[in-house]
């Protein structure tokens, strides 16, 4: 197996992605392994969600909280680069 070649089991990651588990772009495969997100160069911890193709992430607001319960989160633009940080 040479490099290029990937394993068709190991999960790719997607354009967009959520941790929420009510989103429709929630993912638990590729969520079980451990994703670093990089926005505008900088790494954050703090996403929530993110999309690569409309360059945007979500990211937590403090410790506030919506009226369900939920954090409340701000829409932030910039280049979005997703990476895993184990290796497969």
């Amino acid at each position: 197996m040479s490099d290029n070649d990937k394993p068709d089991d190991a999960p790719q990651l997607p354009d967009r992605l959520s941790v929420d588990p009510r989103s429709p772009y929630y993912n638990e495969a590729v969520l079980a392994r451990d994703i670093g997100i990089r926005f505008k160069g900088a790494e954050k911890t703090n996403v929530e969600e993110y999309c690569v193709s409309e360059g945007w992430v979500r990211v937590t607001a403090g410790n506030a909280k919506d009226r369900h319960g939920n954090p409340l989160t701000i829409k932030v633009h910039g280049t979005v680069e997703p990476y895993f940080r184990d290796k497969a």
